[in-house]
């Protein structure tokens, strides 16, 4: 039988070392490749996109693409040269949940020359609020390739911040490749004035290839409907019996963890689940406050990453956000955590795996 332990007691530390050694495909991509993607026959961009990362991916280890000259963001913060080379600076990855980008993105990683890193948005503005900018700098601007999954503004300093660093990078000869369900002329809106950041964002679109990613959910292509909640006394006994060999199950009243989200830095929760290898959840309930959503967002994130399987009472996950939340200026951000969370629990409670 696992053992037994409870999120919401802990209170995870992460140092810098820790925070750098994590910028790497997770557990769930950590051997995925060009050749094991599934292009869906149906949408051509999906073969079309494996095809122009392999070249993109193959192009890496040369000359220094920014060496030199004014870089992703010279036009916008300064002068020099501009870029002479056929490859650009940043390919940009755009298409809806589902259509395997971060399978994608994490393939290019696995077939790029080193030093290289992969994280999240989220996980680069925590690198910066854990290094300083410059330090965060000076420890990228020698690798090779940054990648960077579910690129989004949601404020305006992330805007500046992550405008700031990418134009670094590249003016340091960095290569960058980024996923996001927003095109990159689009960021920020409906979150805050982004026309007041048009400059930086504009510059952001225009030196990005965009490549279009269509297609379904794959999460949800061919398969029935979340499985229903849970009672609550089955929580427990369904996770030990369908996971008998678990080492660790957490288990966890639902507002309970929620609070316990609002009192850890988000970049720490990935060492928060390091060791779990499934999660039951106890009444969980839609969430209405919009801070209380974006943290479980990124926890989520990080239960996908590992692929921890999930059993829940209370409310379906479709219902975890209220319909203002997933219509408002977040919704693809709470779409992507509903379609991440139903596929856990279908894994938790029916023994149905996904893969792609």
């Amino acid at each position: 039988m696992p053992q037994i332990v409870h999120l919401a007691e802990r209170s995870p530390q992460v140092s810098a070392d820790q925070l750098l050694e994590a910028f790497q495909p997770s557990y769930r991509f950590g051997e995925v490749s060009f050749d094991s993607y599934i292009p869906d026959p149906a949408h051509p961009s999906q073969a079309e996109a494996v095809e122009r990362l392999r070249r993109f991916a193959a192009s890496l280890g040369g000359p220094a693409a920014g060496s030199g000259g004014g870089g992703l963001f010279g036009g916008l913060f300064g002068g020099g040269r501009k870029r002479a080379v056929a490859e650009p600076a940043g390919i940009y990855l755009d298409g809806g949940f589902g259509v395997g980008k971060t399978h994608l993105l994490a393939s290019t990683w696995h077939a790029a020359p080193g030093p290289k890193a992969f994280g999240t948005f989220v996980e680069y503005t925590n690198l910066v609020g854990a290094l300083s900018f410059r330090k965060a700098v000076d420890v990228l601007k020698g690798y090779t390739l940054v990648c960077i999954d579910e690129f989004e503004l949601d404020d305006p300093g992330d805007t500046v911040l992550m405008s700031r660093l990418m134009r670094e990078l590249a003016d340091a000869g960095v290569r960058l490749v980024a996923t996001s369900n927003t095109l990159p002329g689009s960021l920020g809106e409906g979150r805050f004035a982004a026309q007041d950041f048009q400059r930086e964002i504009q510059v952001l679109a225009e030196q990005f290839e965009v490549i279009r990613v269509d297609g379904e959910d794959y999460r949800h292509r061919g398969l029935a409907a979340a499985p229903a909640p849970l009672a609550d006394d089955q929580v427990v006994p369904t996770a030990e019996a369908n996971f008998p060999h678990a080492g660790v199950l957490s288990v966890d009243d639902f507002s309970e963890l929620t609070a316990m989200l609002s009192r850890v830095h988000p970049s720490r929760y990935r060492e928060l689940v390091k060791d779990v290898d499934v999660a039951a959840f106890h009444d969980v309930r839609t969430i209405t406050e919009q801070a209380t959503a974006l943290r479980f967002v990124v926890f989520a994130d990080r239960l996908y990453d590992k692929d921890v399987p999930v059993v829940a009472s209370g409310v379906p996950f479709d219902e975890l956000f209220t319909q203002e939340m997933m219509h408002g200026g977040y919704m693809k951000k709470y779409f992507r955590t509903v379609s991440r969370m139903t596929a856990l629990v279908r894994e938790g409670q029916t023994g149905e795996s996904e893969a792609k």
